[in-house]
């Protein structure tokens, strides 16, 4: 059974390629999709790319939400396929309510890249569940409007439901509110975050480890997740 992963591209997507990649790593095959189009090609399940799409003009992922293509991303998360978005894709999400609350300009107003250090709060979603709870694993942060914020009311619904997915360990790197740094939906097939798995799936190409120099392939685990639960889904 071949696995078929989308990944679309949006105008100032800059990590489809990447994403792409990091699926074949992970032993998928991805399909490039276009966000002007009604088309999911039939895949499996998606990956909402990071970048800076329509340039991050209104809010970062905010015209990107309303892309033709969103439409039916919508209908395949209610449908309960794996989605996933990263970065952009992330702001994507909330921005089409997929997931609550928001994504504001990082507390020192300053674009971060780092080599992040995350712990997987929940490991029963679609995109996490080749972790452990608790797991601490490293993948490249970078971004400039990365600040996860929600009301009160949302961010007690957000941590009593178990929605926080990854949380920052060691810095918060952009003051998101309780170190949040991804959100899972409740039904645990919607995830997004800020850091870039895709980014840490080969060895050589990763972050540096105790082991060797950008050997880190921490980001490898979010992709052979989606793949689990498709099988899973249609044993």
């Amino acid at each position: 059974m071949t696995i078929r992963i989308g990944v679309i591209t949006f105008p100032g997507s800059l990590d489809d390629r990447d994403a792409q990649r990091a699926i074949r790593i992970a032993g998928a095959e991805p399909v490039a999709l276009w966000h002007g189009s009604h088309d999911l090609d039939g895949v499996d399940a998606l990956v909402l790319p990071g970048g800076f799409s329509y340039g991050d003009y209104l809010r970062a992922g905010a015209i990107a939400a309303l892309a033709p293509i969103m439409s039916e991303v919508k209908d395949a998360a209610e449908a309960g396929m794996p989605i996933l978005g990263i970065c952009n894709g992330f702001q994507m999400l909330v921005e089409a309510h997929l997931l609550p609350g928001g994504l504001i300009r990082n507390a020192n107003q300053q674009f971060i890249r780092r080599d992040q250090r995350l712990r997987v709060e929940n490991a029963d979603t679609a995109w996490t569940n080749d972790f452990r709870r608790g797991q601490e694993i490293v993948i490249p942060l970078k971004n400039a409007d990365g600040g996860f914020t929600a009301d009160a009311e949302t961010l007690a619904r957000v941590e009593g439901e178990g929605l926080v997915a990854l949380r920052y360990v060691g810095v918060n790197p952009n003051g998101s509110l309780d170190d949040i740094a991804g959100l899972t939906n409740e039904r645990g097939n919607v995830v997004g975050l800020m850091p870039h798995p895709e980014h840490a799936v080969e060895a050589g190409f990763g972050p540096d480890t105790a082991q060797a120099m950008r050997s880190g392939v921490d980001g490898l685990g979010f992709f052979t997740s989606a793949i689990a639960a498709v099988v899973g889904a249609a044993a």
